[in-house]
């Protein structure tokens, strides 16, 4: 691709961790269910709900496979991975009484887990936050050495969408296992980015979000093991009352397009997955190369392995980011998560890591996606690096351009 050719396509989105376009082949599989197939799939009197119902039970089926879960009946529909992270910690600790349940959690988790989090400590739940080690890793030791015998509820996430850091799962999953403790991820930015099995995990719940996937916005899923390993029934109390759809877990009419959409994006990711983690992997190899011969003075945030391969968290010393953000009109990227951008703190999960406030203000998240092109990273590299000298020189004039 040509830079005449990259310019035609500005901005360039390098932003993939807020969320993804969707996939055409997605956009395909839904087509039929916005008008011809519009029928509620809990209406069970007629012809119109019954095949909306086998779209929706097929889709189920196809998420459940691409999990690894062993039972379509362990995956409850949500609008998303934030949803899906009430119902699981919320799910949990009310089912249980919240007055003297216990639950262990990190300090860069999302503010989905979080804020449910102190939100459930304000109704009465003892409350443990984790730290992370200079990569934003979790320690299992440090789990184990949390668990009480109050515990209900560990909640460490997958993968972190500020630095791409991977939790080490199975082992905090086995540490929960020995101890009788419920464990649940936040999966959004890790399904399909990594390889991943819930039963092979062994983790107890898992929250999937498809607008992170390249399919639609709106739609998630919250995976709920159907027995402990002791054969006992994980129980969930609602957070959502109605029609009681879901088992009785998620009340609301199911967005048939929307699941169909989502099985189809998470089919798809999961059989890409490991070709498309090597190519980011290049891609971001060459964009630092070129943005440390650019612009210098470049700090990767976070481990550098295990991580995300299409995740990069960068310092450049010496420069304020929302400055350098605020000039880049044809490259698209953030200073942290969607979620928290409008919150004027610092990024949680930068300083949890232990990073100076002027190395956080100095860090911009980039997120490289199925649609990046080498073309894009070579033209963004670039325009960074411009933007990072010129803010350089605008406050030391003496400073060479």
């Amino acid at each position: 691709m040509t830079d005449g050719a990259v310019a035609s396509r500005v901005p360039i989105y390098l932003d993939h961790h807020a969320t993804t376009p969707c996939d055409p082949r997605v956009v395909e599989a839904m087509r039929g269910y916005w008008s011809a197939e519009f029928g509620n799939p809990a209406s069970a009197s007629h012809a119109f709900g019954w095949r909306a119902e086998a779209a929706v039970e097929n889709a189920r089926e196809e998420i459940a496979r691409a999990l690894g879960a062993e039972d379509p009946r362990e995956i409850v529909f949500t609008s998303g991975a934030t949803e899906s992270d009430n119902l699981a910690l919320q799910g949990v600790v009310r089912a249980r009484g919240a007055i003297g349940s216990h639950v262990v959690t990190a300090a860069t988790e999302h503010p989905a887990v979080l804020d449910t989090a102190r939100a459930l400590a304000k109704q009465g739940a003892q409350l443990t936050v984790l730290p992370v080690d200079a990569g934003g890793r979790v320690s299992p030791g440090d789990v184990a050495r949390a668990i009480t015998r109050e515990t209900a509820l560990v909640s460490v996430m997958a993968a972190n969408g500020e630095i791409g850091a991977l939790a080490p799962l199975t082992e905090i999953a086995g540490v929960c296992g020995e101890r009788g403790v419920l464990f649940h991820s936040d999966a959004a930015q890790a399904v399909g980015k990594i390889a991943l099995n819930v039963e092979a995990l062994g983790v107890d719940l898992l929250s999937v979000s498809s607008h992170k996937l390249y399919g639609p916005k709106g739609i998630g899923a919250l995976y709920v093991r159907r027995r402990r390993r002791s054969g006992e029934r994980i129980a969930l109390a609602p957070i959502l009352y109605g029609g009681g759809q879901e088992r009785g877990m998620r009340s609301g009419t199911l967005a048939t397009p929307l699941i169909v959409g989502f099985a189809r994006a998470l089919t798809i990711a999961v059989a890409e997955q490991a070709a498309e983690s090597a190519r980011l992997g290049r891609l971001r190899e060459r964009l630092v190369a070129q943005l440390r011969e650019l612009a210098g003075g470049v700090l990767v945030n976070g481990a550098e392995s295990p991580r995300l391969a299409g995740n990069l968290n960068v310092a450049f010393e010496g420069v304020r980011a929302d400055a350098v953000i605020a000039r880049l009109h044809d490259v698209a990227l953030s200073t942290g998560s969607a979620c928290s951008s409008a919150k004027p703190e610092p990024s949680h999960v930068l300083a949890a890591l232990g990073l100076a406030p002027e190395r956080i203000a100095a860090s911009l998240r980039i997120g490289l996606g199925r649609f990046t092109t080498e073309a894009e990273i070579d033209f963004a590299a670039r325009r960074i690096a411009a933007e990072v000298r010129t803010f350089r020189t605008s406050k030391n004039p003496a400073a060479p351009a």
